[in-house]
């Protein structure tokens, strides 16, 4: 494995191989975790009617192939891979994009959990297969966005967030109210949601705290550009790669139904 070297400033820098390394494991764990989980839920036809899992499977897919990318682009900058304009630029937007899936998809999940907790009697229509498959295209429509407005890129995700963010407290609040007001089986069905909701509350955040990543990794620049690659790759494995890993143990692990189809298909 050859070490990363730059000059900047006159001066060569080396990166470590071994965080690339650290990286390549990581990587290889998180995605071999999704693809057992993607392909439970293919396998499991009771999940493709489900809105709930239909989501879960798009933040899966959509997770794994932001992993494999962005791994692809730390390898070759490792050993300074030189890319044309234009191959670069596709790359970029398609990262971007997928780099938004996610954090869009949290907020329909979360909207999906309101409606089954808050409004029961219309889960079935507002959440059935046909509405999700359209609700997938809007997502990706949406995460579409700052691929299209790169010049305000940063506020228009920061407006999403925001929006998102929203979203997630106001579903947050509903599940609450209903929590408090039921009883017996019905209260440890809507404490489990609330915990659901929670759970991606706290992805999101990690997924918001990447947007002030640039603005700390500035500031690292003007120390040295030791400090500044070794910032850069913590922010990587901490806001990059540590939202990406949270999926399979909110619904994979967590979601009993999924977790029983699981054990069942690889005998585990």
């Amino acid at each position: 494995m050859a070490n990363n070297t730059s000059v900047v400033g006159g001066f060569v820098v080396r990166q470590p191989s071994y965080r690339v390394i650290i990286v390549q494991v990581l990587v290889i764990i998180f995605f071999f975790i999704n693809m057992l989980l993607i392909v439970t839920f293919f396998k499991k036809k009771s999940f493709h009617t489900s809105a709930r899992y239909l989501l879960f499977a798009l933040m899966l897919m959509s997770d794994s192939f932001l992993l494999a990318m962005s791994d692809i682009l730390l390898v070759l900058t490792a050993f300074e891979v030189v890319m044309h304009v234009w191959v670069c630029v596709i790359v970029s937007i398609v990262v971007l994009l997928y780099n938004m899936v996610t954090p869009v998809t949290l907020a329909a999940m979360t909207l999906e959990r309101y409606v089954a907790i808050c409004m029961p009697l219309h889960h079935a229509e507002l959440c059935s297969p046909r509405s999700t498959v359209h609700c997938i295209l809007i997502i990706h429509g949406i995460s579409s966005i700052p691929c299209m407005v790169i010049l305000s890129v940063s506020a228009v995700s920061q407006f999403f967030f925001l929006i998102m963010c929203i979203v997630i407290v106001f579903s947050y609040y509903k599940i609450m109210r209903v929590a408090k007001a039921a009883s017996g089986e019905n209260k440890q069905s809507t404490l489990r949601g609330l915990k659901t909701v929670l759970l991606h509350a706290f992805q999101l955040l990690l997924c918001l705290i990447q947007l002030w990543c640039p603005f700390i990794e500035i500031a690292a620049l003007q120390v040295s550009m030791n400090f500044f690659i070794s910032v850069r790759y913590s922010n990587y494995i901490i806001f990059i790669l540590a939202p990406r890993c949270l999926s399979p143990l909110i619904y994979g692990l967590r979601d009993e139904t999924f977790f029983v189809a699981l054990k069942k298909l690889w005998k585990i």
